[in-house]
């Protein structure tokens, strides 16, 4: 049974089918619509899928947000658009008439990561650093979720009491200084404006705030492995996402997890399906893979 994937991010919508042995065949990417209005998104999904449908059995949607009784809510407004809550699963239902699963964007991954480190029964989280910043956790062999789906949302813990405004109204959350977003919205003066790939090449290039912006990221998202270390004690940490995965961004985690007492230190690895993860966990999900 092929299984039509589609993963909901806050800067891209991308769809792949997904066969059952879990490789990737046609891939389809359109950006995320910047308008607040469910039409758009419905409009934007039925563009995205209309090329894949007819070879599928079944969708597997991973979403940005908190996904509770087939509804996608925002956490975060900002990274969907400033859409708030949308009925996922009805929309895609009504738009390709098969059956629709729907999970969180980073708890998929996590489980697909899971499930490509061969070591079953280890305790893993997942956290992507991307546009916003997001978490999945898998203990005991059991993809978390919580009651209200808002397990594993590592992105809205708190990093700076006196920190950044976040979009889900909280201040100093982990997402509104490490994220991709939260990058582009403290740049000032010359930078002001650029987006975190212009400000990740600058800061490689010299440029003295834009260094200074992804040290600061680097080092939120460290702290937040300790605290995660410290609440879980997991055996891997896995990271993913657009600015989990830029180039040297990782050894920079890693050294200033370095300098964290020996009790939060933890293995760390890059995502191994990059980019990928949300799609083949949620197609994973569907299979019904335990």
């Amino acid at each position: 049974m092929t299984t039509l994937a589609i993963d909901i991010g806050g800067t891209k919508l991308a769809a792949a089918l997904v066969d059952e042995n879990m490789q990737i065949g046609e891939r389809r990417e359109i950006p995320t619509p910047g308008s607040q209005t469910p039409d758009a998104l419905s409009t934007a999904l039925h563009a995205l899928v209309a090329p894949l449908v007819q070879r599928a059995t079944r969708v597997a949607v991973a979403s940005t947000g908190i996904i509770q009784d087939g509804n996608l809510l925002a956490i975060n407004p900002r990274n969907l658009g400033g859409l708030l809550h949308f009925p996922l699963v009805s929309t895609l239902k009504t738009i390709t008439g098969l059956p629709v699963i729907a999970i969180n964007d980073a708890q998929a991954a996590a489980w697909a990561e899971y499930h490509a480190t061969g070591r079953k029964g280890e305790d893993l989280v997942f956290i992507t650093v991307s546009t916003g910043v997001g978490g999945g956790m898998v203990c005991g062999g059991t993809l978390q979720r919580g009651y209200g789906g808002l397990a594993g949302h590592l992105g809205h813990t708190l990093a700076d009491p006196q920190g950044p405004l976040c979009g889900c109204g909280r201040k100093g959350c982990v997402e509104a200084i490490a994220s991709g977003r939260g990058i582009t919205a403290q740049a000032q003066d010359d930078i002001a404006g650029q987006d975190a790939r212009a400000i990740f090449a600058l800061a490689s290039g010299g440029h003295s705030q834009a260094q200074r912006l992804v040290e600061r990221s680097a080092r939120t998202i460290a702290q937040l492995i300790a605290n995660v270390k410290a609440t879980t004690d997991c055996r891997l940490v896995v990271v993913g996402g657009s600015v989990g995965l830029a180039q040297g961004y990782l050894e920079k985690v890693r050294a200033y997890l370095a300098q964290e007492p020996a009790v939060y230190q933890v293995e760390i690895n890059a995502a191994r399906y990059r980019h990928d993860a949300g799609l083949l966990g949620a197609a994973l999900l569907a299979q019904g893979e335990k």
